[in-house]
């Protein structure tokens, strides 16, 4: 099943400044505004709808920012489909939701032809044809389906009989997945999750969150303004392209990456029982594109190295591919990428000139 939903342009209309009284809503970013300043007018509109959950709205940003995907997991009623509309709408583009399923086939996600009243075949465009494109509950459907969706992302077109359709620019992908049931699920393999540039992990709110949540959603849920346009996004895209990344940067988030392939080296042998494969250089180059992102939203021209090792786990918790011994002795992911981050000091960059300097 899927939905897809016109966001933004004529249904919104254009973006107002202010907004409700009381709502402690931020007006309206000028123009001339500076991605940071925009992006802190997001950031601060979605916390409106979205509470308790800081982390996965600025991962969620930088993704979009660094052209990524994200594979997000985490049990029901999170407010992950709200997260992603949220984003949509607030940003102007497209929204659609494809509900994964056992019976789903790979034209209920791209499309297909079909048979019109003429008798001629015309192309019907599916679901995947939109900015934002929540897959919810990717593992329930088969490998075929999966496929076919992580194709489109990782090429930004589908072929349809021959013929090549692009998606919408910007174009993302959040997938979500339930980590607590067993029956009945298709887990993506491990290079299917290499092309998802972060995985994010949710879960439940703190008491004083959950509080607020059912204040605010009991009686007059707040509605998202408009803040930006699929062009205003590409530019802040561009924007992220165009910064500084010094060669000592480049060379700790290699470091980090390869620390996952070989621990010995980076003084830790006694990780490696529990490593059965590492990273691959996509790991890499996610983390240098979501720190150039992570660099925009902190209102700065140049990566910093604590940039690059703010993004490792939510770069590498889904690439590192644990031993047997490992699960053995119930070592997570996350604890073996602690002990690396801890490992390899953070190179000294100094900044001049309002870049870090090589």
């Amino acid at each position: 099943m899927s939905e897809t939903t016109e966001i933004g342009g004529g249904a919104a209309g254009p973006p107002q400044a202010g907004g409700h009284p009381g709502d402690g809503a931020v007006p309206v970013p000028s123009p001339t505004a500076t991605p940071r300043d925009r992006l802190e007018a997001v950031l601060y509109e979605l916390r409106r709808v979205v509470v308790g959950q800081d982390e996965l709205l600025d991962r969620i940003l930088v993704a979009l920012l660094a052209r990524g995907h994200v594979l997000l997991e985490g049990v029901p009623g999170l407010a992950k489909t709200l997260t992603l509309e949220t984003v949509a709408r607030v940003s102007g583009g497209r929204f659609s939701r494809i509900q994964f399923t056992p019976d789903l086939v790979p034209s209920d996600v791209v499309g297909g032809q079909v048979l019109d009243r003429e008798g001629e075949f015309t192309t019907r465009l599916g679901p995947v044809f939109a900015n934002f494109v929540l897959a919810d509950e990717i593992n329930r459907a088969p490998a075929k389906v999966q496929s076919a969706l992580l194709e489109v992302m990782a090429e930004g077109h589908a072929s349809i009989a021959g013929e090549t359709h692009p998606v919408d620019k910007p174009f993302f992908v959040l997938a979500t997945q339930n980590p607590i049931e067993s029956e009945g699920v298709y887990a993506l393999p491990e290079a299917q999750l290499d092309r998802f540039i972060f995985k994010l992990v949710v879960g439940y709110p703190t008491a004083a969150d959950e509080e607020e949540i059912v204040r605010r959603m009991a009686s007059d849920p707040p509605e998202p303004r408009r803040l930006l346009d699929p062009e205003q996004i590409i530019e802040l895209q561009q924007k992220a392209d165009e910064v500084f990344v010094d060669h000592r940067v480049r060379s700790y988030a290699v470091q980090l990456v390869t620390a996952t392939r070989n621990p010995a080296e980076a003084g830790l042998p006694d990780l490696a029982p529990y490593l059965e494969l590492g990273g691959s250089p996509r790991a890499s180059l996610s983390l240098i594109r979501g720190a150039r992102a992570l660099a925009v939203m902190r209102g700065r021209s140049y990566v910093l190295p604590e940039d690059v090792a703010s993004l490792f786990h939510d770069s590498l918790r889904h690439r590192v591919v644990l031993s047997y011994e490992a699960l053995a002795a119930e070592v997570e992911p996350d604890q073996v990428l602690d002990r690396i981050v801890a490992a390899i000091p953070q190179p000294k960059v100094e900044i001049g000139g309002g870049r870090a300097t090589g």
